[in-house]
């Protein structure tokens, strides 16, 4: 898992709630568990004029030049800001990972799904809950000129918007902890490795018969 220390990004608007999981990422590309190759299906059914075919190329479909993922002025986008309880529905992990792999770093959002944001912390995105009239302010900014970077610095917990702006963000010290060091939950765990040795040698000292059980 990446670190994730700070960025700067353009900030790319979807302005609903309730955007669930399958929305996000159709369960017709739920086929794999590879982390990567998702990117290109995100919000599917709204990026492409024609459905998805079997066999059919992403880059031969039609694209929604309306839709906001789509728009010039958003192209690269970093950071998606949106509405209250973003990823509701399924508790699919392809979210985050399409998420990503279309190169989304953080969520700036109202409130988020309980799943979706623990899927979030676990692959290495970061999702920061603002209260609606620091959301709205955001939305403004970018509504009056669209492609505005905004900087997230997840050491200071600080949003700093377009107009210098900045906007303190909770967040559990242990998900900035694996954050900022880019650790997933085994990554965590492996932190402890030379403690776990050390128990695991005291043990067999201790019952020396589970050696030849673990022989066996």
């Amino acid at each position: 898992m990446n670190p994730f220390a700070s960025v700067d990004g353009v900030v790319v608007p979807l302005d609903q709630s309730n955007v669930d999981t399958d929305a996000i990422i159709p369960k017709q590309f739920l086929k794999s568990v590879n982390r990567t190759g998702f990117g290109s299906n995100l919000f599917d059914s709204e990026r492409y004029l024609d459905p998805w075919r079997e066999g059919c190329a992403d880059t031969e479909r039609r694209l929604n030049c309306e839709f906001v993922l789509n728009r010039p002025e958003f192209s690269g986008a970093s950071i998606l800001l949106t509405r209250s309880n973003f990823g509701c529905g399924s508790s699919r992990e392809h979210a985050p990972w399409a998420l990503l792999d279309f190169g989304i770093r953080a969520i700036i959002a109202t409130s988020f799904a309980d799943i979706f944001l623990s899927n979030c912390f676990k692959n290495g995105l970061l999702p920061i809950c603002l209260p609606d009239d620091q959301v709205n302010l955001i939305l403004a900014e970018v509504a009056e000129k669209p492609g505005i970077q905004v900087r997230i610095d997840l050491a200071s917990q600080c949003v700093t918007t377009a107009s210098r702006k900045c906007f303190q963000f909770d967040i559990n010290p242990l998900h900035k902890h694996c954050l900022l060091n880019g650790l997933d939950e085994i990554g965590l765990t492996l932190e402890h490795a030379e403690h776990i040795h050390a128990f695991e040698q005291y043990r067999l000292r201790q019952y020396p018969w589970l050696l030849r059980s673990i022989s066996v």
